[in-house]
């Protein structure tokens, strides 16, 4: 089991068959504030984009992305993102907060946060099931929060994953076929 220091806390990186790219670090500001979580991606509004653009790479047998090739991913998967979302306006127009247009306008910018409408987008997009976990602060579990695109899922496939942290900041999660408590918020 490897361990890495931050902020003084342990954080473990193997949680069972799970390698977790991210650190536990609470009280801070993650996206837009330029700051890594462990050895995950760098939180500076691309973190979302980034977590899915390694987790497609790895998906599709390709290595890992370093950090500019992660960017560059990012900020195309973003665009794709933004164009499926335009794209299934009709569809997508009332679960966004405000103006349409101004989100629309707004979602481009490469510092902003994506969250539930791009996720979406990104499963019609990648045209596959994407996972978000959190971990369970009392058990220390990782716990299945939702699922995207499950009209993709394939058994033979497995999904994307990403770690959501629950103040704005997502990571990378790899599995290797460990099944997840889903629970219903």
């Amino acid at each position: 089991m490897e361990s890495f220091q931050v902020d003084s806390k342990i954080i473990d990186y193997v949680h069972g068959n799970t390698k977790v790219y991210a650190a536990n670090i609470r009280g801070t500001q993650c996206c837009g504030s330029k700051r890594r979580s462990g050895a995950g991606v760098l939180a500076d509004g691309r973190c979302l984009f980034r977590a899915i653009a390694h987790g497609a790479c790895l998906r599709s047998g390709e290595e890992a992305p370093d950090e500019n090739r992660q960017r560059v991913l990012a900020d195309e998967l973003r665009a794709q993102v933004v164009d499926e979302l335009l794209k299934r306006r009709e569809e997508t127009e009332w679960f966004i907060e405000g103006d349409f247009d101004a989100y629309v306008k707004r979602i481009q910018q490469p510092y902003v946060w994506g969250g539930e409408p791009e996720l979406l987008m990104a499963s019609h997009v990648l045209k596959t099931m994407i996972s978000v976990f959190m971990i369970d602060r009392a058990s220390g579990n990782l716990v299945n929060i939702a699922n995207y695109g499950e009209e993709y899922r394939k058994d033979e496939v497995n999904p994307i994953n990403v770690l959501f942290h629950g103040y704005g900041h997502y990571d990378i999660l790899e599995t290797s076929g460990q099944s997840y408590q889903k629970v219903n918020l």
